[in-house]
């Protein structure tokens, strides 16, 4: 994490940010899957523009069902959204196609670093600029970008993806979205299966890409410690509902976030053992 001035600084940027019209606008959505299955119950978030907003919660709690819900990528899974809304760029999108969602900017990197493995990870990145129309030059520039961003996907450029490890799929999967030209990206579980020193490499790039591009991240992710450290604002999902938001600061200071999610008590670290009845005592399910 950075330095008392960097938090203080990034909290100062979330209370301009929440004053402006959101990027992203998620309006009491409940999602169904199989015409049965209530998955999601009245979930709502905002994204601002240029921000970074953490999407918290444990494995199951909905946090990928959010997502694909944003993205319109539920129709493949018998899923659809059957109440509430979804605007962004003040436009109503969800019933949009993916394809017409990423033309309009918004774009989704799937958990698990889905690339072509049969591809290198430069033809990997270049598919991400399949729906665009401003020429050869306009992508070789963009790519230029991502080498910039990503050093070490220039060196592994040739690699076929299938290869790489899994720090360099993610990146990998980042940057491809990225070639598109998104104006906002969904960052599924960025940290799945990767070791703690890449995760945080990942995390700074995504942080330099916000602010160096502008681009907004909704950042589905269990690590609620190191999420925390790079959003501006954060939202926690229990059994498909939100259950607490605010600032990111806010929720590194609360109590129950510190004890359920950092581990954290009044009294020291504590021990899953310790933790794993919580249900019992959360406040906010009482």
């Amino acid at each position: 994490m950075g330095s008392d001035g960097s938090v203080s600084n990034r909290a100062g940027a979330a209370a301009s940010m929440e004053a402006a019209a959101p990027a992203l606008a998620v309006n009491n959505i409940e999602v169904v899957y199989d015409h049965v299955i209530l998955v999601l119950k009245g979930v709502s978030l905002s994204v601002p523009k240029g921000g970074i907003v953490a999407l918290l919660g444990a494995n199951g709690a909905g946090k990928t069902t959010t997502l694909k819900a944003i993205s319109n990528l539920l129709r493949a899974e018998r899923g659809e959204v059957t109440k509430g809304s979804i605007t962004f760029d003040g436009i109503r999108v969800d019933r949009l196609t993916p394809n017409e969602l990423v033309r309009r900017g918004c774009i989704q990197v799937l958990e698990g670093r889905v690339c072509f493995g049969h591809l290198t990870i430069e033809e990997n990145l270049l598919t991400g600029a399949f729906s665009r129309r401003d020429g050869r030059t306009a992508r070789r520039s963009d790519l230029d970008m991502i080498y910039e961003s990503f050093p070490l996907l220039r060196d592994r450029r040739h690699l076929l993806a299938g290869y790489a490890s899994g720090g360099e799929q993610q990146m990998c999967a980042i940057g491809r979205a990225m070639m598109s030209h998104p104006s906002m990206v969904l960052l599924d579980e960025p940290s799945m299966g990767l070791a703690p020193q890449v995760v945080h490499e990942i995390f700074e790039i995504v942080s330099s890409l916000n602010r160096s591009h502008s681009v907004s991240f909704l950042l589905a992710e269990q690590n609620a410690h190191l999420a925390l450290q790079f959003a501006n604002h954060g939202y926690i999902l229990e059994n498909g509902r939100v259950v607490m938001d605010g600032s990111a600061q806010a929720l590194r200071d609360n109590a129950d976030v510190k004890e359920f999610y950092l581990g954290v008590s009044e009294h020291g670290r504590r021990s899953y053992r310790d933790v794993k009845s919580y249900r019992r005592r959360k406040r906010w399910l009482a």
